[in-house]
């Protein structure tokens, strides 16, 4: 007999929880050294609340017994943005938080891809760009090399340099929103066509070909990657030899708003995860502040570890 489970989702056997244990066990450890103080948050949120951080749809909605729209989270960053917005409204920043949880995705199984994650991760809030982020990349690399995973690269680019060409060209609205779906579904052909479609400067299609290492930020136009240099002229030496600059990068998370980056692992097709900035979210939960964070994939992480 058969007796299915959800899709998207998995058993976990004893070996595998052995390892994937080891795993938690050595990056919550870098994160407490680092002075990250772990929370844990319900599964279930009002789907309200979730909605004002813009981000994917839900996998799971139910409804409780008021009738009220409750939802898995998609993710620890919109929910532990609610924490420090209410449970911390008073406190002093820069607050630093971390978790070990499962987040739940809309995403199409049979692709490879898991409706339900194990992710570890940090959110710095209060913190602002370049110190905030050199903060975070450092926390990461060092939970990552904790684990045992040495053969790493990070991909640092931002959210914010495309945008900011395309307003600071008068591309209007609703044109800008197209430009910017090309370049998150890495469609660089479709992104040249719409730059030529509106007369554009063809250097905005160009800046998303740019990858390598901190000098490509030398080839952008005006103060753009400003900031972004600023971060890596902060990380340590062991750090930045991880950084590889893509400017092409983008996540599809709706809140991001600056530095973005995505980790990278030999042999494998996908991240094992990532971050960024996202300077507005906490704002729409009524006290904006500054804020960065990322979350690695346990279970990435340990099919790069026993590869």
């Amino acid at each position: 007999m058969i007796h299915p489970i959800p899709s998207g989702t998995r058993d976990v056997l004893p070996d595998e929880m052995r390892e994937r244990r080891a795993i938690e066990a050595a990056v919550r450890a870098v994160f407490e050294d680092a002075g990250y103080g772990e929370v844990a948050t319900p599964a279930l949120e009002y789907e309200s609340v979730l909605a004002r951080g813009l981000t994917m749809p839900p996998a799971y909605r139910v409804l409780d017994d008021h009738g009220n729209a409750l939802v898995l989270r998609t993710d620890m960053t919109v929910p532990i943005a609610r924490v420090a917005s209410t449970r911390y409204a008073n406190a002093e920043p820069p607050l630093r938080f971390s978790y070990i949880a499962n987040a739940y995705r809309q995403v199409r199984p049979h692709r490879g891809h898991m409706r339900e994650l194990r992710q570890a991760g940090i959110e710095l809030i209060g913190a602002a760009a370049p110190h905030g982020t050199a903060e975070v990349l450092t926390v990461l690399c060092r939970a990552l090399e904790a684990t045992g995973l040495r053969d790493f690269r990070i991909g640092l680019g931002s959210a914010s340099i495309v945008p900011t060409l395309l307003e600071q060209a008068g591309v209007a609205p609703e044109d800008r929103e197209r430009l910017l779906h090309e370049l998150v579904t890495r469609d660089f052909v479709g992104l040249e066509r719409e730059v030529r479609r509106l007369g554009l400067d063809e250097r905005i299609a160009r800046v998303p070909l740019l990858r390598g290492g901190p000098e490509v930020l030398e080839q952008l136009p005006g103060d753009a990657g400003r900031l972004l240099r600023e971060s890596v002229g902060l990380l340590a030496p062991e750090v930045r030899d991880r950084v590889i600059i893509d400017l092409g990068l983008a996540r599809d998370l709706g809140y991001y708003t600056g530095a973005i980056f995505e980790v990278y692992a030999p042999g494998l097709g996908q991240p094992l995860g990532g971050g960024g900035r996202y300077d507005e979210l906490l704002g729409r939960f009524g006290r904006p502040l500054p804020a960065a964070g990322f979350g690695l994939s346990v279970d990435r992480l340990h099919e790069a570890l026993t590869r």
